[in-house]
């Protein structure tokens, strides 16, 4: 499956819920959202069918992500029956962590290779400041938990703000040096503009990146597909590496391969656009697998040549990421 700029899609964002047991200031208000209804939803058959449908068009990799995925009843068996499908795509999945603790041993034996773990603070005051909750130790535990099942590399996903965690920075490359995880730096991206972070409020890559080199020569390493958008480096002398994602000061458009499916059954070719194709509709009404296939040919040749962030015909996505998929 190719869009139309000759771009091989082999990537699949699967959202399970827009629901999430934390508010984070620039996810999500504080009162929460209304939650989509039960039928709103796919069904966990439903996504199978779509993924199943990918996996034809030469789909190999599934990120299972939310909202919060771990808050949906039977996730594990879902993981499992993604990861048996014919085509035994790689089954990965994106989680803040507060649940992961619990579920890492199952999840593994389910067939889950890998996690991302969301994560912008190590103090426990800041947690709750940015989540509006407390557990940043349930998430520790979780990332833990992770390694010890053999969930590697562990990649902790943290976005810098400028007046908010840019003196953890260190803090966080740090942990590469002692573990074998990644952590990457990823620009803030403005999804939802009624919320209380705006562009402005993030920190530039490069910002990020001078404050690495206080370890020292940093040591590019070459692309691996693994790593998806992130340029990876690795510290003097570290176990783990740490990547640089810039969202907005670059783009990382020219090499998308992705595909985002959202819990209400519509499918997006790229994060910024608007435009989106019902899913939900042709798995209910009886339609063959034919016709899902060719839904998801024609939203991967809709993705844009690249977003238009720093445009000014720019606009901001019409969902939150939480009902996106982050």
């Amino acid at each position: 499956m190719q869009d139309q700029f000759g771009r091989k899609i082999e990537y699949l964002r699967l959202s399970v819920t827009d629901r999430c047991n934390l508010r984070c200031r620039y996810c999500m208000p504080e009162s929460g959202v209304a939650d989509l209804t039960h039928g709103d939803v796919l069904r966990y058959e439903e996504m199978l069918r779509v993924a199943a449908a990918a996996c034809r068009l030469g789909i190999r990799k599934i990120r299972v992500t939310g909202g919060e995925p771990l808050v949906r009843r039977g996730i594990v068996d879902f993981i499992g029956r993604l990861a048996g499908l014919p085509e035994k795509p790689e089954i990965t999945l994106t989680t803040n962590g507060l649940l992961l603790a619990g579920l890492a041993e199952e999840l593994k034996a389910a067939g889950l290779s890998r996690v991302n773990i969301s994560l912008d603070t190590l103090r426990p005051e800041r947690f709750e400041e940015l989540t509006r909750r407390s557990g940043l130790e349930k998430v520790l535990a979780g990332i833990e938990a992770a390694e010890r099942v053999g969930m590697l590399p562990i990649k902790l996903n943290v976005i810098p703000f400028a007046d908010f965690n840019a003196d953890e920075i260190v803090d966080f490359a740090r942990l590469t040096l002692e573990h074998p995880w990644d952590v990457r730096f990823i620009e803030f991206m403005p999804i939802s503009a009624d919320l209380e972070y705006a562009s402005k409020d993030g920190m530039p890559i490069n910002e990020v990146e001078s404050q690495l080199r206080t370890f020292g020569e940093l040591e590019a390493l070459p692309y691996q597909a693994s790593s998806g958008p992130a340029q990876m480096y690795r510290l003097p002398g570290a176990k783990g590496r740490v990547g640089l994602i810039p969202s907005v000061s670059g783009h990382f458009c020219g090499d998308c391969n992705r595909l985002r499916v959202m819990a209400d059954g519509r499918v997006r070719g790229c994060l910024f656009d608007n435009e989106e194709t019902d899913l939900k509709t042709v798995l209910r009404d009886g339609s063959d697998d034919q016709v899902l296939e060719e839904l998801l040919v024609a939203a991967a040749c809709a993705k844009p040549e690249k977003h238009k962030i720093n445009g000014k015909d720019f606009m901001t996505p019409s969902r939150r990421m939480h009902g996106i998929g982050g």
